[in-house]
């Protein structure tokens, strides 16, 4: 959308909101901080239907080579064969609920990892087609609308449960009519937003759609594959991010959602520093460890009519 200069942002998929000016945000029995863990199953695509956008290929040290490129895709396979278990089982050890997002393909060709999340309690949240199809600007205003319903109704035929209510877009791609596609299709909150550390209700002409912020420099792999950042001191990042949330919580509470892959946070030698960072967390009273659709329900019965 063209830019228009506005007080706060230059668009209207959000009224500007000041922290320090908010009320007081209460979570379930005086917490301090709710801690919500995402881990994405994305489906990497040897051939992508054309024109599919993608991302630039997430393989450090490798340069780009010549098809079919088995260790680039073979790594990122790695995360459904090995590494969504390992991180699943850290995660019941500090009694975190895992919300999955899932993209359609990944749903659609793995009904074991389906089965397997389900039995582990894990609420799907949507996650696109693939990690290979990116939305953009490139997409007309169809074209996007059935990219979405596709990907909903196709989660919510393999997991035989409702269409999801989240959504994190691949790469945390978007078109500026992305949040008001998808409050039209019925989603509940995204995820794309990663500008607070406490939710926040979205403007759309239907529907009622609200943002679950991430905390970006905590993705792992925008910390550990796009900044280069040495994995133990990741896992301090985490601890360090934690604590300072934690501290400014006494006074209002504060929201930590960590994103995580499992082909690259599975792998046995970086999994210890999300173990003792996740340890580290729960240790301390006044934690909220929810899904994602568990926390905007919470935070939405707390806003005035």
């Amino acid at each position: 959308m063209p830019a228009e200069r506005r007080y706060g942002m230059d668009h209207t998929h959000y009224a500007w909101s000041p922290l320090s000016k908010r009320e007081r945000l209460q979570w379930p029995e005086q917490a301090r901080v709710a801690l919500c863990v995402i881990v994405s199953l994305e489906h990497t695509e040897w051939l992508p239907p054309a024109p599919s956008v993608q991302a630039a290929p997430q393989a450090v040290g490798m340069i780009p080579r010549p098809y079919p490129d088995y260790s680039r895709l073979t790594h990122r396979e790695y995360g459904h064969r090995v590494g969504i278990f390992r991180i699943l089982d850290v995660l019941e050890k500090y009694d975190i609920p895992p919300t999955v997002a899932i993209d359609a393909l990944t749903a659609e060709h793995y009904p074991y990892l389906v089965q397997h999340c389900q039995q582990r309690g894990c609420e799907f949240m949507a996650h696109g087609m693939a990690a290979t199809r990116l939305i953009s600007s490139h997409m007309s205003a169809q074209e996007e609308q059935d990219y979405i319903q596709t990907a909903l109704d196709t989660i919510a035929l393999a997991t035989g449960a409702q269409r999801p209510s989240g959504w994190l877009g691949p790469e945390y791609g978007e078109s500026s009519r992305t949040p008001n596609l998808l409050a039209q299709a019925g989603i509940q909150y995204v995820c794309d937003w990663v500008n607070d550390e406490q939710p926040y209700r979205m403007t759309t002409p239907e529907g009622e759609l609200y943002a679950l912020p991430m905390m970006l420099e905590l993705d792992d792999v925008h910390a550990l594959w796009e900044r280069r950042v040495r994995v133990p001191r990741y896992g301090q990042l985490l601890q360090e991010g934690f604590d300072r949330l934690y501290t400014d919580g006494a006074q209002s509470g504060r929201l930590l959602v960590i994103h995580v892959h499992p082909w690259l946070m599975g792998q046995p030698f970086r999994i210890r520093y999300l173990d003792e960072a996740l340890q580290a967390m729960r240790r301390r009273r006044g934690v909220w460890a929810a899904h994602g659709r568990t926390i905007i329900e919470w935070y939405r019965q707390q806003q005035p009519a």
